[in-house]
């Protein structure tokens, strides 16, 4: 089975070739040597023996799953990343996620013709959630949604998809309703900064019409499917040998509901100790690096790691590079439709 992704030549040609050139300049002008290039979907790469040099332009924080697996499938036993001068904060990203790796790449930033090493980032830090929202938390609780907080953000989730969140102002915290960024806007349109109790009962149960197994195919349906498999961990930790399991945040936040992430929990097992699990559904090559990142922000590095995933998505390359981390994580399958078993 070959690796997904790894190797899809980017649309623009000739930005590929100029990309391909400035990486060539820059390992000539690095390390006195020459390469073939070999492409890589997300910018250009460079093959010069046993090492590889992937240079990213297109989302470069999320990228560092998919050079691996560009590498691996080249055989390459030495990896080096680099992201321009313009990036620099996702390069530190970059250095921190490759960090967990038992042979961890080599990150760049590109200045000109030279190259200097990324400094890793901080783990990432959950932002303090605005004190003043706990009497909107009441009404999504008694609405029958489930809270997550990230990034300092309340939200309000049904079977994983934000139905609602509240947003601090200067003034009193607001509560906004909808799927979406357009949908809650047009909620706010109508009913300002208090729409009323049965629009967001309306809004819930239009969204468990819609989210339920045997359900028509819906966009209501289609979005968000690693939180809803969350939502079926959370009610059945037992799925990974946990006790007890609670959301939270992504590394990285969303663009917006449509964009592939990870959705993570953390909690314990059985017998206290530490368990992070992170939840992908299809196949998604920055689920190593993410999950990796999860358990350096919210438990000990060496805490027992699963990632969750559909039977159908289990895939060789998650599992190499699942086994490729210094404390390598653990791959659990749910088998058929795991949307079945959500009440």
């Amino acid at each position: 089975m070959s690796e997904p992704f790894a190797d899809l030549a980017p649309v623009d040609e000739r930005r590929q070739a100029l990309l391909e050139a400035k990486l060539r300049a820059l390992v000539r002008d690095h390390t006195g040597r020459d390469g073939t290039g070999a492409p890589f979907g997300l910018g250009a790469g460079l093959l010069a023996g046993d090492t590889a040099w992937a240079l990213v332009d297109r989302d470069p924080a999320r990228s560092l799953g998919a050079v691996l697996a560009w590498a691996r499938r080249h055989a390459a036993s030495q990896v080096h990343v680099v992201v321009g001068g313009e990036e620099r904060d996702a390069a530190g990203v970059l250095a921190r996620r490759a960090g967990a790796f038992a042979s961890p790449p080599s990150v760049w930033v590109a200045e000109g013709r030279d190259l200097a090493a990324a400094p890793p980032a901080a783990p990432p830090a959950e932002e303090p959630l605005d004190s003043r929202v706990a009497r909107l938390a009441d009404v999504l609780i008694d609405a029958g949604v489930d809270l997550v907080v990230e990034h300092g953000v309340l939200l309000g989730e049904v079977l994983g998809l934000e139905v609602a969140r509240v947003v601090s102002g200067r003034d009193e915290p607001m509560l906004e309703l909808g799927v979406g960024r357009f949908d809650r806007d047009a909620t706010h349109e109508l009913y300002g900064a208090a729409p009323p109790a049965d629009t967001l009962a309306g809004v819930v149960e239009v969204v468990r019409h819609h989210r339920r197994p045997g359900a028509a195919p819906h966009p209501l349906n289609r979005l968000a499917p690693e939180r809803w498999l969350r939502a079926r961990l959370l009610g059945e930790p037992a799925l990974v040998a946990a006790a007890h399991l609670e959301p939270v945040a992504p590394p990285l936040p969303r663009a917006n509901l449509a964009q592939p992430s990870v959705a993570p929990a953390v909690g314990t097992d059985a017998a206290g100790g530490p368990v992070v699990a992170v939840c992908s559904v299809g196949i998604d090559l920055d689920l190593v690096p993410a999950a990796a990142d999860v358990r350096l922000a919210h438990a000990p590095e060496d805490a027992r790691l699963v990632l969750v995933l559909p039977e159908r998505d289990d895939h060789p390359v998650t599992r190499a590079l699942a086994a490729a981390l210094r404390h390598p994580a653990g791959v659990e399958t749910v088998p058929g439709d795991w949307r079945a078993h959500v009440a």
